[in-house]
């Protein structure tokens, strides 16, 4: 199997480099070459044994999209983007990286007679805006508030209409918030979920811009792949015309991510967080959805953590070898 990552330097992107690299494998099936790109030039999987290309291109760029079909990779994952908050202060940019360059991959496809890979496309709950119920149900419409939401909506439906059409075997995977993300806070509106725990786990003061009392859903950045992984060799058929799917995760508040490293790493690493309340993000992350009914994704296999807990535990093992600041309590 050929495998080829659309914005392989990211977290995401890199962390499933790493792992088909490791394994050789992607979903089971043995992988046996890797295509890399990225804005910058992606500099992972360099231990992958098969044969490894990583190129510094930009997907809205014609001659990169050609260059890529010509490959004929079995799987695009395509997880290229810019996130929430920057889409919202740049609307060309948004639309630019987020829908044209979708597009014009999509386009290609259409275009390469004989040739209908896997293609797994990053979506967002931000493809949800209120007003919606309190647990949203897998067949909920899309009601984006935001140009990021309607970037990613647009691109769903276009994942539907052209896996429709013949042209791309399509699988739509709305991830939830990725906690905890390692390295530095980016520019999205969520990166202070990450930040709360990543910070006083590594000994170091966060802040916390909203309530204690904001929800929201979420999946550690080793599900995230593990979602990926699965949707690359899901049989197709069993999602009909709805391609896209809301990948399961833990529904938890602000307060409970706090309890969560209270009981994982101590008082003192709550201790590092300072409540400074900044009404932008919290006007924003406060629109969004809190909890999903995910029978579909269950149905089909897709699986994540089940308690805030263990993803902080997740983080611990993949990042910390093991250690907090602190020494880890017994599992109970």
């Amino acid at each position: 199997m050929h495998v080829a990552i659309i914005g392989a330097a990211g977290m995401i992107g890199r962390k499933l480099a790493e792992r088909i690299a490791d394994t050789g494998k992607m979903g089971g099936a043995s992988v046996d070459a890797l295509t890399l790109i990225d804005v910058h030039a992606p500099n992972v999987a360099e231990h992958f044994a098969g044969t490894r290309t990583a190129l510094a291109a930009d997907l809205s760029n014609a001659g990169t999209i050609a260059g890529l079909i010509a490959q004929k990779p079995d799987v695009i994952v395509h997880l290229a983007a810019i996130v929430s908050s920057e889409a919202e202060a740049d609307l060309e940019k948004g639309y630019r990286v987020n829908l044209d360059g979708t597009r014009a991959l999509f386009e290609a496809l259409r275009h390469a007679e004989g040739y209908t890979p896997r293609l797994i496309y990053a979506s967002s709950l931000a493809v949800f805006g209120a007003p919606f119920p309190t647990r949203i149900p897998d067949d909920f419409q899309l009601t984006p508030q935001s140009s990021y939401g309607t970037q990613k909506a647009m691109g769903e439906l276009l994942l539907d209409d052209y896996s429709r059409r013949g042209f791309l075997d399509g699988v739509g995977i709305r991830f939830p918030t990725i906690c905890i993300r390692p390295g530095k806070p980016n520019k999205a509106a969520s990166s202070f979920y990450s930040s709360i725990l990543r910070e006083p786990l590594n000994g170091q003061q966060a802040v916390l811009p909203v309530s204690e009392d904001v929800r929201h859903w979420f999946a550690s950045p080793r599900a995230a792949v593990g979602f990926i992984e699965h949707g690359a060799t899901l049989n197709s058929a069993l999602l009909g015309a709805r391609r896209s799917m809301t990948m399961p995760g833990v529904s938890a508040t602000v307060a409970d991510q706090i309890e969560a490293l209270r009981v994982v790493a101590g008082d003192k690493a709550v201790a590092l967080i300072r409540r400074e309340h900044d009404p932008a993000i919290a006007s924003i992350v406060e629109s969004w959805p809190r909890d999903f009914d995910t029978a579909r994704a269950n149905q089909m296999g897709f699986r994540a953590e089940t308690s805030f807990r263990e993803i902080i535990e997740v983080y611990l093992e993949d990042e910390m070898d093991g250690q907090g600041p602190n020494a880890m309590r017994p599992v109970a």
